[in-house]
């Protein structure tokens, strides 16, 4: 089994619903993504996947966040926009391009983190 990843970086506003502290005033990160794809065959090159391929369709997510207040966000609208929701978002819409995916890592800081990925049938 082969694996590979890429990071990326936005910076966004969000506050937490339902949250007693600090987190349920709005306050901003500079968000670290980590994509990572896995497979078992690689292609004629020998790679998984192009690296270009995977950065671009990651920072056209990302760009749905870039500088936003996520709370306003559609996907996000009544909702706690918590780390581990901000990892199922950003999951979602790059599986719909990226069919390898197997887990999104967003880091809110350098030692925070939250993954989503699915369980394999």
């Amino acid at each position: 089994m082969y694996e590979i990843k890429t990071q990326a970086f936005f910076s966004a506003a969000h506050h937490l619903l339902n949250y007693e502290g600090e987190c349920e005033n709005q306050h901003g990160h500079n968000w670290m993504v980590e994509a990572f794809v896995k497979g078992e065959t690689l292609d004629r090159s020998n790679i998984l996947i192009d690296y270009k391929v995977l950065k671009r369709e990651l920072n056209n997510v990302l760009e749905l966040l870039d500088h936003k207040d996520i709370n306003e966000i559609p996907e996000f609208k009544g909702e706690s926009p918590s780390s581990e929701m901000i990892a199922s978002f950003i999951y979602s819409k790059l599986k719909e391009k990226i069919v390898q995916l197997s887990k999104v890592s967003v880091w809110e800081t350098q030692t925070s983190c939250a993954s989503y990925y699915e369980e394999e049938v």
